[in-house]
C-alpha cells in the first residue's frame, strides 16, 4: 500500500464517489484511480466501496473504518511537511483563511494589514461561503482555519475558540418613522414594532439569522423578511433604496461609514452571538498561525489555544 492509493480513496470519497471527478481533482486518469482503488482492496483482502456494476455508490462497513484511518494518515503526512516548513522556512509559507463576508470586509481588515507587515513572505489567501462550506474547506484541508458565527462549534473534527461577540443592529433611512425615536424609546423597541415593517436580513445560514427568527418565533410574530441576503453591505443598500428595514450584525454598522443610514441596538431582542474561529483538530499550527488567532482575538494565546487542542485529543507543534 502508498500514499497514492489513500489519496485516491481520500478523493473518491470527497467527490461523493464520482471516479471521474476524483481523478480530475487528482490530474490523472478514472482508470488508473479505479485499478489504484481495486489494488488498495485486493491487498487489504476487504470491499472498501459498495459497487452496483462498475459504478460506486457508497462506503461498506469495514470501508468507512478504512476511510477515517485514512484520513488520520494524511493528516499526519500534512502535519511532517509543515514541521518541515516551520524549521526549514520559519516566516514563510501560505495562510488560506475561510471566511463569512461580514469577517472578510469588517473584522479581518482589522487584523490582515498588522498581520502582513509582521510575516510580508507569508502568502495570504481568503475564501468566502456559508459556515457550513467553511468548515468543509478545513476538514479537507483546502483553508488552514475557519471564521464564523452560527455552526462551527457544532462540526465534528473542528477545535473552535471564542473571537469576538456582536449583537445586531437595525439600520433604517435618516426619514424612516424608526429613525425619529428617542433613545429611551429604542431600549423599548419591540418585536412587534420591527412587523410593522418590511424587512431585509441575512439568508437563514448566516449571521445569528436562526436567534432571529426563533426570537419572532416565541412570541408567535410572522415578520415580513422580503429580501435575504449573505452580505451586510446588500442588505444596507436595499434599506437605503426603500425595500424595507435592515437587521445586521453590529460590527457591519459603523456611524461614520454608513452616515446614510440610522443604526438602533436590538441586541436584548436577539441576544448576543460568539464569533468563533476553527482549526482542525489534530493538525500542526505553524508558528504565523498562532501570531495571526492572537492578532485576531487578544485572548487566543498560544497556551490558550494548545489547551482547546490538547483537550480535544490532538497534537501541539513544539515550542
Amino acid at each position: 500500500m502508498n500514499l497514492q492509493q489513500f489519496r485516491f480513496v481520500r478523493e473518491t470519497i470527497r467527490r461523493d464517489f464520482n471516479l471521474t471527478e476524483a481523478a480530475r481533482m487528482l490530474y490523472t486518469s478514472q482508470p488508473g484511480v479505479s485499478k489504484a482503488i481495486l489494488e488498495f482492496e485486493d491487498e487489504l483482502g476487504i470491499k472498501i466501496f459498495e459497487r452496483h456494476g462498475k459504478r460506486i455508490k457508497g462506503l461498506t462497513r469495514p470501508g468507512l473504518a478504512v476511510s477515517q484511518v485514512i484520513d488520520r494518515i494524511m493528516l499526519e503526512v500534512d502535519n511532517l511537511k509543515k514541521v518541515s516548513d516551520e524549521y526549514a522556512r520559519r516566516d514563510e509559507g501560505g495562510l488560506t483563511i475561510a471566511c463569512t463576508h461580514t469577517q472578510a470586509r469588517y473584522m479581518l481588515p482589522k487584523v490582515i494589514p498588522a498581520f502582513r507587515q509582521r510575516f510580508p513572505k507569508v502568502h495570504l489567501s481568503l475564501a468566502e461561503g456559508s459556515p457550513r462550506q467553511l468548515a468543509e474547506m478545513v476538514l479537507h484541508g483546502q483553508a488552514d482555519l475557519a471564521i464564523a458565527t452560527e455552526s462551527l462549534a457544532l462540526t465534528p473534527g473542528l477545535v473552535t475558540l471564542p473571537c469576538y461577540t456582536w449583537e445586531h443592529v437595525v439600520v433604517v433611512r435618516p426619514d424612516h418613522p424608526l429613525a425619529d425615536l428617542r433613545s429611551s424609546a429604542v431600549k423599548k423597541l419591540s418585536l412587534e414594532q420591527l412587523a410593522e415593517y418590511p424587512i431585509v436580513t441575512y439568508d437563514r445560514a448566516f449571521s445569528g439569522r436562526t436567534a432571529m427568527d426563533d426570537a419572532f418565533a416565541a412570541q408567535r410574530i410572522h415578520p415580513d423578511i422580503v429580501l435575504e441576503a449573505i452580505d451586510a453591505d446588500v442588505i444596507k443598500t436595499y434599506v437605503d433604496v426603500g425595500m424595507g428595514i435592515g437587521i445586521i450584525a453590529g460590527v457591519a454598522y459603523d456611524p461614520r461609514r454608513d452616515a446614510g443610514l440610522v443604526g438602533l441596538p436590538v441586541g436584548r431582542l436577539f441576544g448576543t452571538h460568539t464569533t468563533r474561529i476553527g482549526v482542525k483538530a489534530g493538525v500542526f499550527l505553524r508558528d504565523y498561525v498562532y501570531t495571526f488567532l492572537e492578532m485576531a482575538a487578544p485572548q487566543l494565546t498560544r497556551e490558550v489555544v494548545q489547551q482547546a487542542i490538547m483537550e480535544h485529543g490532538g497534537d501541539i507543534a513544539p515550542e
